[in-house]
């Protein structure tokens, strides 16, 4: 409201005050509106908690809908540090698992040692290449696919700038440095295990001879071709195993694929098999029964919070009385009370362990739960059974994931509610925009109304005052002739 500074000063009556009043008296229903929108906008953050709180339940019931979890399985060992494995859809069973090797990588060592880290390898050329040495390493095979690399060695490398080299050069073969009593060593190891990632290595050396123990041929390793200057701490093997008497190998500690849905990883050597046996999953089933229970208590203690009456106050919760939360309310008891045909075993959810209390949340029962866990297919169908032609077939979770998206649906019962607030918090703030324009309109009336009347009393005063004037004037002239 604008204010008013000049009015009353012609005609010395308070007209400020006047108009203030007057224009307060009539923005007095605004107070109304602006207390109607907070009540309003209270029921719509209800609604929305309400909303979100659904969307929850939805979220745990689709979970127990979920073939996976039904189907899941959880694999454990008689001995962890032989075998161990994992998986979620590896059929139920057990299985016997005999590790006879474990793969490994070829491991070479420089035969001479050297002085030092920074002594001088030669120049040339060493080629590193890929594949598989016979068992007396007469004969080696590439390895399919895999192409030689050739690194480029100056007169001016060291065994360290030599290391780096192989190390960036992605050969498949990393090198290090050894230090041991006679000196310091060059070593290399293949990246990956397995027999067909051993590998060889030839020197172009650049002294002229290629096979010498001098130069950098020292490094090189090819028996075949006599160069064999380096030396093999251990050969490039697949792991070799036994499942349920079937011989196995991979080129890595892993079994992929032996066991359909179970990733088997091999620790070490066993002379006796180990028992890898595949159990269902009770535990996520079990999880995702109290994710949905706790989903449902939520949403109950919500609704009750929100429609409930105090009779001490008299005072309604924001949403007491509405009837898209007590549609809300009556169709969630409906999906605990209300039996189902899905399964003659658990016809109720208390029968599978989720019993209702008396303010209307569930508390798990061990001992029922235990029970349905035991029979997973008749507990599968009670809770995730769907039957479009009969929805009394309709498991309970089925049932909760329906009412969910019916009620969160665009013609849902919670949305429409929802936009029905909307559009009351819309017209009652178009209603105040309306009400502060007239008032305002109001107001510049009062203001040319009052000016008026204060020009017109400054004018009646100025007047009477001169009257004033000359009759004080005229009673003295008459005093003056009478004497």
């Amino acid at each position: 409201m604008p204010t008013i500074t000049s009015l009353g000063i012609g005609s010395g009556i308070d007209v400020n005050s006047m108009v203030t009043q007057l224009v307060a008296l009539e923005r007095q229903p605004l107070k109304q509106m602006q207390k109607a929108a907070g009540t309003i906008q209270t029921q719509l953050s209800a609604f929305g908690r309400v909303q979100s709180l659904v969307s929850s339940l939805r979220d745990a019931a689709d979970a127990l809908n979920r073939p996976a979890l039904w189907s899941g399985s959880t694999p454990t060992s008689s001995d962890a540090t032989v075998v161990t494995a994992s998986g979620t859809s590896a059929p139920v069973g057990s299985y016997a698992v005999a590790v006879n090797s474990l793969a490994s990588g070829q491991t070479l060592a420089s035969s001479t040692a050297f002085g030092a880290r920074s002594d001088l390898v030669g120049a040339g050329q060493l080629t590193i290449g890929l594949g598989s040495w016979d068992a007396g390493a007469t004969t080696f095979t590439p390895k399919p696919a895999a192409t030689p690399v050739a690194i480029t060695v100056d007169a001016a490398d060291t065994l360290e700038t030599l290391r780096d080299k192989i190390n960036a050069s992605g050969a498949g073969v990393s090198a290090s440095l050894v230090s041991d009593a006679s000196g310091v060593r060059l070593a290399f190891n293949s990246t990956e295990t397995g027999a067909a990632n051993g590998f060889r290595i030839t020197a172009s050396d650049g002294d002229g001879n290629d096979t010498d123990g001098a130069g950098l041929s020292r490094l090189a390793y090819d028996p075949p071709s006599g160069a064999s200057s380096m030396q093999r701490a251990q050969a490039a093997s697949d792991a070799q195993a036994t499942v349920n008497g079937i011989a196995v190998t991979s080129a890595s500690n892993v079994l992929s694929g032996v066991v359909e849905g179970l990733t088997i990883q091999l620790g070490k050597v066993s002379a006796q098999p180990v028992q890898l046996s595949v159990a269902s999953d009770k535990a996520s089933v079990q999880k995702a029964l109290q994710s949905f229970a706790d989903a449902y208590n939520a949403l109950a203690r919500e609704v009750a919070a929100q429609t409930k009456y105090d009779p001490t106050t008299k005072v309604g919760a924001p949403l007491q009385g509405d009837s898209s939360v007590l549609t809300l309310l009556n169709r969630m008891r409906g999906i605990v009370n209300v039996p189902s045909s899905a399964s003659s075993l658990f016809p109720t959810l208390s029968s599978i362990g989720l019993e209702m209390q008396r303010d209307g949340t569930l508390s798990p029962n061990q001992g029922k739960l235990d029970a349905a866990l035991a029979n997973l297919p008749e507990a599968k169908n009670a809770l995730s059974n769907l039957d479009v032609a009969s929805p009394a077939n309709d498991g309970f979770a089925q049932r909760a994931a329906r009412l969910a998206s019916d009620l969160l649906g665009v013609e849902g019962r919670l949305t429409t509610g929802q936009a029905a607030l909307q559009k009351r918090l819309q017209r009652n703030s178009d209603d105040q925009d309306a009400l502060n324009r007239r008032v305002d309109a109001y107001q510049q009336r009062l203001v040319r109304q009052f000016s008026a009347m204060d020009t017109q009393v400054a004018k009646l005063q100025a007047l009477g005052s001169y009257v004033n004037q000359q009759m004080s004037a005229l009673g003295r002239l008459n005093g003056s002739n009478g004497r």
